[in-house]
C-alpha cells in the first residue's frame, strides 16, 4: 500500500469539521475559501474601515443563512482577518448561559474575548495597556517590551506602581468615569498579576489581600447587572481610542428566554441598540437564522429602531443573506481543503480533488448545498473506491476534535469549567450499572437547589460503596479569585442541603494562599468531611472534551445518534479506564493531590526576544 493510499484510509480532512467550533474561531482555524460568502465579510471590512477612518461611530451588519450555510464560518474568517492585521480588536459571544444576566454575561465575554492573543503575539488586554502608557508618556514600545520591564518597575515601586502609571494615563484620558478599569488593564502587563487582573474586569472578586496589593475595589452593591454593562461600555470605549472593537455575537437561535419572556436573539438585539447609542466607537455582527430575524426581532418593540441599528449598513434594514453553493463553488471548497490536507502529509495527489469524482461534486453542485452539507458528504465518501475501508465516522470525529483540544488547550482555561464539567458527566453516564473502585454507579443526577446555588456543584454520582448508598458531589473549580472558590467549597461542604455523602474538588492548581475560607474549607473537605481533591490534568480531559463537543455539542450536525457515541465510548473504554473518572470514584486519601500547580504563579510571557531599555523611566 502506498503512502497516499494509508493516509487516505487513516485519515480524513472533513470528519468532525460540519460545524465551527469556539476552537477554530479562536484557536487554528480549518481551510477558508475567501471566495465564498465574500460579500458578507467584505461588508463587515469595509464597515470597520469607514469606523475606523471616522466617517461612521458605530456600525451594526446582520447576517441571516439556514442552518449550515456558514455563518460561524464567516465570523472565523472576520477573527483571523484581525488577527494578522491591527486595526480592530476582536469580541466574540455565544454563550448564553444566563439571560437574566445578559449583561454580566456580556461583561464576561468582552473580558475572555481580549485575553485571546491578537496580532502582536500577545493578549489583546497587553495591547491595549501597552497603547495606554505609550500615548500617556509618547513612547513607543511593544507589549512584549513592557512585560520584559514590569517586573524591574515592581521591585523599584512595590504596589504604588498601578497608581502612578494610572494617574499618567488619567492626564491625558480625563474623560475615564472608571479609573479602577486603567488600573486593572495596566496590570495585566505584569505576570504575576494579569490572571488576577482580567478575572476582575470580568466582574470576578479578589481576595482581600490580591485586592488591596492591586489597588482594586471588590464589587459592590445590589445592581451588578448595572454595574457589568457600564463597566463593559468603559473598557469598549477606552480600546476604541486604538483599535475599532468588532463585537460578534453568534449561536442567537437557541430556544431559551428570560423571565419577561423574551428570546436570545431579541435581549441580544436590544443590547446592542444600546451600545450602539452610547458607544463612542464599534462595529457589531449578529448571526441568526432568517426566521429568527423575521419572527422575533421584528416583533420587539420599537423594531425599526433595533432593525436599523443591526443592519445599519443597508438603506432597506434588511440583514445580508449567505449564498448557497453551486458547483464550481463545490469544486473550489474541496480543492482547497484537500490542498492543505496533502500539504500537511507531504503527498502529491494525482489530481486536486482526489480521490472524489468530478462528475459527482458537480452533481452534487447542482443541488445547490451549504457548506455543511457539502463537507458532510465529503466525510462520508472520503475513501479509495466505493468498497474501500475507512475508519469508524464517530472515530474520524472524535479524533478530529482531539487533535484540535490537544492543540488549543490553553484555550479552555478557568472560564470553561461548565464543558470541563459536561464531559465528566456524560462519561460518567456512560457508566450506569457498573462497577469501578468498588462503587457500583446507577445513576448521575443534577443538582437540586436555590438559583443562589447554582452553578458551584456541578452534578452528582448516585451508587452503592460497601452495601451502602453513596452520592458524589463533583464540583469543577479552575477559577482563580478567593472569593468564588470559598463560595464553591462552602457548598460543596454542606452534604445535608446537597443530599450528598461526600464532595469531590477536581482542580487543578492549589487554592490561593490569601484565601483564606477558601483554604478553611478546603480543609474541612478533606479532613472533616470524608471528600477528596482530585488533580485535573489535560492528558485525562481532553479525550473527554472531544467526545463532548461532537455529542452534546454537535450530534445533530454530524448526523450521529447517542447510541453510536455510547458504543464508541465503550469500544474504546474513553471513560471505564479514564483516570480522572477513576480518582473520583475512589477512596479518598484526605490529602491534597501532588503536583498542583500554584495559583499565584504568574501567567506564560510570550517568548518573544525583546531589545529593551532597563532605565526606563515613570
Amino acid at each position: 500500500m502506498s503512502s497516499l493510499e494509508e493516509l487516505i484510509r487513516n485519515k480524513n480532512p472533513f470528519a468532525g469539521h460540519t460545524v465551527v467550533t469556539p476552537l477554530q474561531i479562536w484557536g487554528k482555524s480549518f481551510p477558508d475559501v475567501p471566495s465564498i460568502n465574500a460579500h458578507t465579510s467584505d461588508a463587515v471590512f469595509d464597515a470597520v474601515a469607514k469606523v475606523r477612518r471616522g466617517e461612521r461611530q458605530t456600525v451594526g451588519i446582520t447576517i441571516t443563512a439556514e442552518k449550515g450555510l456558514g455563518k460561524s464560518h464567516i465570523i472565523s474568517r472576520i477573527r483571523h482577518h484581525y488577527q494578522a492585521h491591527s486595526d480592530a480588536l476582536f469580541i466574540y459571544m455565544n454563550k448564553y448561559d444566563n439571560l437574566n444576566k445578559i449583561n454580566t454575561l456580556f461583561n464576561q465575554n468582552v473580558a475572555t474575548s481580549l485575553k485571546a492573543f491578537g496580532s502582536q503575539g500577545v493578549m489583546q488586554w497587553q495591547e491595549l495597556a501597552a497603547a495606554l502608557i505609550n500615548e500617556a508618556r509618547n513612547w513607543n514600545y511593544t507589549p512584549q517590551q513592557y512585560l520584559a520591564i514590569f517586573p524591574q518597575w515592581l521591585s523599584k515601586y512595590s504596589n504604588k506602581l498601578g497608581d502612578m502609571l494610572t494617574n499618567l494615563v488619567l492626564q491625558v484620558k480625563p474623560d475615564i468615569d472608571n479609573p479602577y478599569i486603567v488600573t486593572a488593564i495596566l496590570w495585566t502587563l505584569s505576570a504575576a498579576h494579569a490572571r488576577y487582573a482580567i478575572h476582575w474586569l470580568s466582574g470576578g472578586e479578589l481576595s482581600q489581600i490580591q485586592a488591596e496589593t492591586m489597588g482594586l475595589p471588590n464589587p459592590k452593591g445590589e445592581d451588578r447587572e448595572a454595574d457589568a454593562l457600564n463597566n463593559a461600555r468603559q473598557i469598549l470605549d477606552i480600546t476604541s481610542d486604538y483599535r475599532v472593537p468588532v463585537i460578534c455575537f453568534d449561536e442567537l437561535d437557541i430556544v431559551a428566554i428570560d423571565d419577561n419572556g423574551f428570546t436570545v436573539a431579541q435581549l441580544v438585539a436590544s443590547l446592542v441598540k444600546d451600545l450602539y447609542n452610547t458607544l463612542k466607537r464599534g462595529a457589531f455582527l449578529l448571526a441568526m437564522y432568517a426566521d429568527t430575524w423575521s419572527q422575533q426581532v421584528r416583533s420587539l418593540p420599537q423594531a425599526e429602531a433595533v432593525m436599523a441599528r443591526l443592519a445599519s449598513e443597508r438603506a432597506d434594514m434588511q440583514p445580508l443573506k449567505l449564498d448557497y453553493l453551486n458547483s464550481d463553488k463545490v469544486i473550489e471548497l474541496v480543492s482547497y481543503w484537500l490542498q492543505e490536507f496533502y500539504g500537511e502529509n507531504q503527498q502529491t495527489p494525482p489530481d486536486p480533488i482526489y480521490p472524489f469524482d468530478e462528475n459527482k461534486l458537480r452533481e452534487l453542485g447542482k443541488q445547490k448545498p451549504t457548506v455543511r452539507a457539502v463537507i458532510r458528504w465529503c466525510a462520508e465518501n472520503f475513501k479509495l473506491s466505493e468498497n474501500g475501508e475507512t475508519k469508524n465516522i464517530v472515530e474520524l470525529c472524535y479524533q478530529t476534535k482531539l487533535d484540535y483540544i490537544q492543540r488549543n488547550i490553553d484555550i479552555l482555561s478557568e472560564e470553561k469549567n461548565d464543558e470541563i464539567a459536561k464531559s465528566l458527566k456524560l462519561a460518567f453516564s456512560t457508566l450506569c450499572q457498573q462497577t469501578i473502585e468498588g462503587v457500583t454507579i446507577d445513576r448521575v443526577e443534577e443538582i437540586q437547589c436555590n438559583s443562589v446555588d447554582q452553578g458551584y456543584i456541578h452534578f452528582k454520582i448516585v451508587g452503592t460503596e460497601n452495601e451502602q448508598e453513596v452520592k458524589i458531589g463533583v464540583a469543577v473549580l479552575e477559577q482563580s479569585g478567593g472569593r468564588y472558590q470559598g463560595a464553591a467549597l462552602k457548598r460543596l461542604i454542606d452534604y445535608k442541603k446537597f443530599d450528598l455523602t461526600r464532595g469531590c474538588l477536581v482542580r487543578s492548581k492549589k487554592i490561593n494562599s490569601g484565601a483564606r475560607l477558601a483554604q478553611n474549607n478546603v480543609r474541612k473537605l478533606l479532613q472533616e468531611k470524608g471528600g477528596e481533591w482530585v488533580r485535573l490534568q489535560s492528558s485525562d480531559i481532553t479525550p473527554l472534551l472531544a467526545i463532548l463537543f461532537v455529542v452534546y455539542e454537535n450530534r445533530e450536525s454530524y448526523e450521529l445518534s447517542e447510541e453510536q457515541i455510547f458504543d464508541f465510548i465503550k469500544e474504546k473504554r474513553l471513560a471505564i479506564d479514564n483516570a480522572l473518572i477513576r480518582e473520583i470514584l475512589s477512596d479518598p486519601s484526605g490529602q491534597e493531590p501532588d503536583n498542583l500547580t500554584d495559583d499565584d504563579l504568574p501567567m506564560r510571557v510570550p517568548q518573544t526576544v525583546v531589545d529593551v531599555d532597563n532605565n526606563i523611566e515613570l
